[in-house]
């Protein structure tokens, strides 16, 4: 299932995301704030159980809580620039870092490091990648997930190429896919078109 967050302030952050003469300061900002936006959505089916509390005036208020906890797991760097729009919902959220790199001659992700808890199987898992291109991160790092025990695992982007969404949803079609753009095309180095550029370079001021 792909959905597209179409929030009005979503694709006001995506706009200001793409502009090339956004620097490093701007860039986290807008990223933060649409990370924060579409947590909402992405968050949505999480289960709950009924629970109960005294209020103030010493009455007891039926209410829910989450019945698990969930992981994060950004993909290193650029999805470092998620995880704080979606620790504010959930403070209490396990972060899981998974480090990859794209080999610039054969655009195939090389995995670096990766420190996913086991106890963490059975719960909610949210891969953070700001830019779905052709895909292979993506399914490396769902097939890793899943290698470790992962049996829920939610993919969430903030520009998806179409090419990327058709190569994930082929190898895991299970997997729910939540963007808040999506882009045609890619240009001869795997890069989306129009896009917004290197999302982690962006991010951290290290475009060459």
């Amino acid at each position: 299932m792909l959905t597209v967050v179409n929030h009005p302030l979503a694709k006001v952050h995506v706009t200001a995301l793409r502009d090339a003469s956004l620097g490093p300061e701007r860039f986290r900002h807008h990223l933060l704030q649409l990370s924060r936006i579409m947590a909402y959505p992405v968050f949505s089916h999480l289960a709950t159980a009924k629970v109960e509390v005294f209020t103030p005036l010493g009455v007891v208020a039926e209410g829910h809580g989450l019945t698990s906890q969930a992981v994060l797991v950004p993909i290193l760097r650029a999805g470092l620039g998620m995880v704080e729009g979606f620790i504010d919902l959930i403070p209490g959220m396990v972060v899981s870092h998974l480090g990859m790199y794209r080999d610039e001659t054969t655009l195939i992700p090389q995995r670096y490091y990766s420190n996913f808890p086991k106890r963490c199987q059975q719960w909610p898992v949210f891969v953070l990648d700001p830019m779905l291109a052709t895909g292979g991160s993506a399914v490396d790092a769902i097939d890793y997930l899943k290698g470790e025990g992962a049996s829920q695992v939610v993919l969430v982007s903030v520009i998806a190429a179409q090419p990327g969404i058709e190569r994930v949803f082929l190898r895991h079609p299970e997997v729910p896919i939540y963007t808040a753009a999506v882009d045609e095309k890619l240009n001869s180095d795997g890069y989306i078109l129009p896009g917004l550029g290197d999302a982690g370079d962006r991010l951290f001021g290290t475009i060459i």
